[in-house]
């Protein structure tokens, strides 16, 4: 934990890479012991079960290398396969009876051991967290290659005895000795040369691993031999960081790309341009030459419209010079006709005036003698008339004003059928002398006087 009571994530993965590191190296080692001793207890029970048959046991050393044990109790056969190295010792002889790759022996499993390992390259992946010049985290991976090349050397100095895997534990410690060296060596570089150029690293971690394996002058090492040394990746930890990096590429990419896509532009602007150019120019020929071939067509059948013109005037001229030759005819015989029946309707008119002035002159006659006769019945009448307006004038003289009221006496009953009833009675004196209600006037005037007020009243 760091001092601000934040958690460094980076230590305490270090830490645990640290446990797990020797976790595999301790736990490993102890369980390959019963592993090695176990084939020699399987021998003496079979020796002291008393049955002497020829049968297959396991493995002595590991299950990564088939061998094959063969025979029965103190003779054993161990066949090793062609690409796997074995050492056989014996109780009591200091150097190995058989070393070698692919050695098959005779084995008593009471004072002999061996060990089988394979031969086979070895390959060790490598991830390295490491920590550049800019205080940056890196992700460097990569994998080394190696082969057993002296086993003499190697099975003195090496740890084989894993019974899983013989080549566990070495290929765990070289490849914290290659993490090591890849850490070591991008320390001192910055990120970028990190990312861009990774020979540098290739070359720092094949020097070591080849002094450590291989050794130096007359220190053969430790019997091994790198074969190949690469660097698959280097990744920045940082996501931010990582597109921080990549902006100016990709920021200079587009710039290309845009001024790629620009003079692409250009180009294809200047071609279509050309094409536009050429494409106006063969339409305007071929519309110049349609004009032509258009206004040839048209003269022609302008001539031809005019020599059919020609023709049809010359036609209609003398078509009507026929008709107007005919109308002529036609209107001096209509003319004569005319005159024929001028001729006659004025004669027929003459005899109509005559007969028409003699009978004017004989209706003048009829009409003055009947103005004459009307005249004098008129004159006749008026004298009548004149003569029965005296006489009716000294009639109304001569009637008295008691006969005159006894007359209309007797005609009110049947005035008063014919008047509306009415719903109320009004009485009008007329003039303030009771004395002319006994005259013929008053009499009249106050009869004419009730008959309005029933008038009245009806509406």
């Amino acid at each position: 934990m760091s001092t601000d009571g934040q958690k460094n994530s980076y230590l305490d993965q270090v830490v645990a890479n640290q446990q797990r590191l020797e976790g595999d190296l301790k736990v490993k080692r102890m369980a390959a012991i019963p592993a090695a001793a176990a084939p020699a207890r399987a021998a003496v029970a079979r020796h002291d079960s008393g049955r002497f048959v020829t049968v297959p046991e396991a493995p002595a050393t590991s299950n990564a290398v088939e061998v094959r044990v063969t025979g029965w109790w103190r003779w054993k056969t161990v066949i090793v396969p062609p690409n796997a190295y074995v050492v056989h010792t014996r109780r009591g002889h200091a150097d190995p009876l058989h070393l070698g790759l692919g050695v098959s022996f005779k084995f008593n499993p009471f004072t002999d051991s061996f060990l089988a390992v394979p031969g086979a390259m070895q390959t060790i992946l490598i991830n390295a967290h490491c920590i550049c010049k800019e205080l940056q985290g890196l992700l460097v991976q990569g994998y080394v290659q190696w082969i057993i090349h002296d086993f003499g050397t190697a099975y003195r100095k090496l740890d084989f005895g894993d019974a899983e895997d013989p080549m566990r534990v070495v290929n765990l410690q070289l490849r914290e000795q290659a993490e090591a060296a890849i850490k070591d060596k991008v320390a001192t570089m910055n990120i970028d040369a990190v990312l861009s150029d990774k020979q540098p690293i290739i070359e720092e971690l094949t020097a070591r691993l080849r002094q450590v394996a291989e050794g130096a002058g007359s220190d053969k090492g430790l019997g091994l031999r790198i074969v190949t040394v690469q660097i698959k990746e280097a990744v920045v930890s940082s996501s931010r960081l990582w597109e921080n990096l990549q902006k100016p590429f990709r920021a200079e990419r587009a710039r290309i790309a845009r001024l790629a896509e620009l003079e692409s532009e250009e180009v294809v602007s200047a071609r279509e341009a050309v094409t536009q150019k050429v494409r106006e120019t063969t339409e305007m020929e071929t519309e110049r030459e349609l004009a032509v071939v258009r206004a040839k067509n048209e003269a022609e059948a302008y001539d031809r419209s005019q020599s059919e013109t020609t023709r049809r005037m010359q036609k209609e001229q003398s078509d009507a010079v026929t008709i107007a030759t005919a109308q002529h005819q036609a209107a001096m015989q209509k003319l004569e006709l005319a005159k024929a029946q001028v001729a006659a309707e004025t004669e027929a008119a003459i005899e109509r005036l005559a007969g028409q002035q003699h009978l004017a002159k004989l209706t003048a006659e009829g009409e003055a003698a009947v103005a004459h006769v009307k005249a004098d019945a008129a004159n006749k009448r008026s004298l009548l008339e004149t003569n029965a307006l005296a006489a009716r004038q000294q009639v109304d003289n001569d009637v008295s004003p008691a006969n005159l009221q006894a007359r209309v006496i007797e005609t009110l009953p049947e005035l008063m059928e014919k008047l509306p009833k009415p719903s109320e009675l009004k009485a009008v004196t007329i003039g303030g002398n009771a004395l002319d209600s006994h005259s013929v006037a008053g009499a009249v005037a106050q009869i004419i006087s009730v008959v309005k007020a029933l008038e009245t009243t009806a509406k």
